[in-house]
């Protein structure tokens, strides 16, 4: 267990107390077994992006706040430099950086993603309410929703209804970047 992962685990697991919620309402309100929102709120299994995002949405607070324990400042803008967004993805095959974190009650939520290729052909499948775009920047994307695969190359672009079921991997031996923006 990563030190970034027991921080947000601990700050959902305080904002969640101090809402006087149980942990059974919010599991059944993200609609979780009790047993896997446990191993969350615990800090004994990742988070997935998606989840992060809900748990924020539920909380009324920032994605940032969960991430990083600090409320978003910017109002005009936010520059985020080459390489220094907040790092949200800690598992293998997905990196994400949010590039937003600071600013204050954004509309859509702005992530770098970077898909490392694997010889595993699972597809972890999630979703999460709102839409999402994505743009691939660089390498070959293989992206599966609602039963659909669809393959894209550097310069091409998806908007899709985020709740539906969706995973993605790279294609070939390069990791795929690409743009997504959740609304």
């Amino acid at each position: 267990m990563t030190e970034q992962l027991q921080q947000i685990a601990t700050r959902i697991r305080e904002l969640r107390e101090i809402s006087g919620l149980s942990q059974e309402t919010v599991a059944r309100e993200l609609e979780l077994t009790l047993e896997d929102y446990l191993r969350y709120e615990s800090g004994d299994e990742d988070l997935p992006v998606s989840l992060l995002y809900r748990l924020a949405s539920r909380f009324g607070v920032e994605l940032s706040t969960l991430l990083t324990g600090e409320e978003p400042r910017l109002h005009s803008y936010c520059l985020v430099r080459r390489g220094k967004g907040v790092p949200v993805g800690r598992r293998s095959m997905y990196g994400y950086e949010n590039l937003a974190s600071n600013f204050v009650q954004k509309r859509a939520e702005p992530f770098l993603v970077t898909v490392e290729p694997e010889q595993d052909d699972t597809i972890h499948l999630n979703s999460h309410h709102g839409q999402e775009f994505n743009y691939v920047l660089e390498g070959t994307l293989k992206l599966f929703i609602d039963g659909h695969e669809l393959v894209l190359q550097a310069g091409d672009s998806l908007y899709f209804d985020s709740s539906l079921p969706h995973g993605m991997k790279a294609v070939g031996d390069s990791p795929a970047r690409f743009l997504a923006i959740v609304l």
